[in-house]
This record gives C-alpha cells, structure tokens and sequence, in this order.
C-alpha cells in the first residue's frame, strides 16, 4: 500500500527588479541571499522558479546558499493572471468601487497572462501542493510572483477563487503551506521577513508601507 507523508511548499516572491524587470537591484540581490541564508537549515529537496529573469535570479542566488539542491524553471511558476472574475463575483461592500476597480486593473494586464494564467494556475495546484507519496515529508521552495502564492494561499484557505485579488506579499518573503494527509492544508505563516534588515521589508503595495 502507497502511504502518504505531508508537503510543506515554502514560496517565496522575487527579489526586488528594476524598473525594466530585466534583473534584480542591488537590494534585490541581497534580499534573495538573506533568503539564502534563512533556508540553509530547511532540508529542501528542490527549488522551483519563474521563467522570468526576475524569478531566475532570485533562485540562483538563494541556491548558492544551498549546495545540492537543484533548481527547475517551469511556466506554472511563473507570472499571470491565475483566475478571472466576472464582476457578479467581486463584493459590493464596502463600495462597489473595488469591484470595478479590480476588473479595470486585471484589463491592465496583457492578454496572454489572462487567457493562459488559469490553466497555469491549474498545473502549479497539480504540481505543488497535496501530500505527498512516500514515508518522508518534503520540502520544497518555489520562487515566484504575487500573484501565484496569492492564489496558492487563497486555495490553501479554501477562500472564493477571487479572493487572490488583494493577496500582498514582500519581495524576498516568505510563505509556507503545509499538506498533510486526511486533513485539510495550512498556512503554518505568510509574508515573513524576519530575515530581511528593516530598509529591505516591503510589501509591495502601497510602495510607502513598510513592515
């Protein structure tokens, strides 16, 4: 008989890029190697990342920290729209404002991650999260964006599949989801930065907020 050990998915955001998105600055850089440095005791058995150099980057430098394990790029990992809401499923209350406001804002966005991001958001449900077969838990991190951990976290909660809207996460911060099995998965933390020096906390929303 197969058994089944628990998953604990650890995710990350990128390090912070540059106006262009092509690369990390300076601080992003060094929030990816405090990030390091935070995991060097987390037995993780992968590293998975974005396809997008801001992701890439970040991965790498969190993996010099963390000799022996590998890294994989994969789509599922990376930037898009994981869910579409019709306005009839975004509240009214407190105002409908925030309604119209976040339809606008997905519009924003370029066709591709809208009409490609549900089915990616799909594949990375399949890829990293549940329990897991084996006798052994697992650990594994995956670099990424707001968006998927915010949809990861929403599904993890069991919240209305909107709910990734409003969903912030820090550059360099970091979530973790365990799987467990005959029970349903929890976010044992979120957003933590307690690795990351007061001057490279942020939320990302708005850019003046600071944790």
């Amino acid at each position: 008989m197969t058994t089944t050990a628990a998953r604990y998915l650890y995710l990350a955001r990128h390090g912070e890029a540059t106006a262009d998105e092509s690369a990390l600055t300076e601080n992003g850089r060094r929030q990816a190697g405090l990030l390091g440095e935070r995991l060097r005791s987390t037995p993780l058995s992968a590293i998975h990342h974005g396809p997008l150099p801001r992701a890439a980057q970040t991965a790498r430098l969190i993996g010099d920290r963390l000799p022996g394990v590998p890294l994989h790029a994969c789509e599922p990992a990376g930037d898009y729209i994981p869910y579409v809401p019709g306005r009839d499923e975004l509240p009214e209350e407190p105002s409908a404002a925030y309604a119209d406001g976040m339809i606008e804002f997905i519009a924003r966005f370029p066709a591709r991650a809208r009409e490609q991001g549900p089915a990616l958001a799909q594949a990375a449900l399949d890829r990293f999260t549940g329990p897991v077969e084996g006798d052994e838990p697992r650990h594994e991190l995956v670099v990424t964006h707001n968006f998927l951990i915010g949809w990861l976290v929403r599904a993890a909660v069991d919240a209305p599949r909107w709910r990734w809207l409003g969903l912030n996460f820090g550059n360099a911060a970091l979530t973790v989801i365990r799987y467990a099995p005959d029970r349903p998965a929890s976010v044992v933390f979120s957003n933590a930065m307690g690795h990351l020096p007061a001057e490279l906390r942020w939320t990302g929303f708005p850019p003046g907020l600071r944790m």
